[in-house]
C-alpha cells in the first residue's frame, strides 16, 4: 500500500507528502515549491488515508478467511470454527467481536435453549466482496509472475 509519507518540519510539526521523506527548513525546502496531489496519495493527515483505515478493518491473520466463509451466508461460530482448522477459540471471538465493532459483520443471538448464534455480513461486509476479490486477483497474477502457482 501506498500512502503519502511524512515530512518533519523544522518546528517538530510533521506534514504529510507525497511519497517523500523530507526534513523542511534544514535543507531549504520551499513549502510553495511542494506539490500536493490530491486523493489517495495527497492525504495531508494519515487518519485520512481510507486505505490505511480499510486495511485495519481486515487486518488479521483470519479475518480475511471469516469473510470468505461468510460469503457463503450466515455461519454458526462451530461452522467457521471447523472451516478455519487452526484457529483458538479466543482469537475467532476476538476476530469477530472487531469486525462487529468495524460494521462488517452482525451477529444474531435466537432465544432457543441452547441459544442459537449466527454471523452474517452487513451491507459494509458486502461492499468489501469487490476490493477482497481485486486482492485474490492480485495475489494470483503475482503468484504466475513469480512462478509460484
Amino acid at each position: 500500500m501506498v500512502c503519502p509519507a511524512r515530512a518533519l518540519a523544522q518546528d517538530g510539526t510533521t506534514k504529510w507528502l507525497s511519497n517523500l521523506w523530507v526534513t523542511i527548513g534544514s535543507t531549504g525546502v520551499n513549502h510553495s515549491d511542494l506539490q500536493q496531489p490530491s486523493g489517495f496519495q495527497g492525504s495531508h493527515d494519515h487518519a485520512n488515508c481510507k486505505a490505511e483505515l480499510a486495511l485495519r478493518v481486515i487486518q488479521g491473520r483470519w479475518k480475511l478467511l471469516i469473510l470468505r466463509e461468510l460469503l457463503e451466508g450466515r455461519r454458526r461460530f462451530s461452522d467457521l470454527q471447523r472451516a478455519l482448522s487452526g484457529v483458538s477459540q479466543k482469537v475467532l471471538t476476538a476476530q469477530l467481536r472487531e469486525l462487529e465493532a468495524d460494521g462488517v459483520v452482525a451477529r444474531t443471538v435466537y432465544p432457543e435453549v441452547p441459544p442459537r448464534v449466527e454471523y452474517h455480513l452487513t451491507d459494509l461486509g458486502v461492499d468489501l466482496i469487490p476490493a477482497i476479490a481485486k486482492l485474490h486477483d492480485w495475489g494470483q497474477r503475482a503468484a504466475a509472475e513469480q512462478g509460484n502457482l
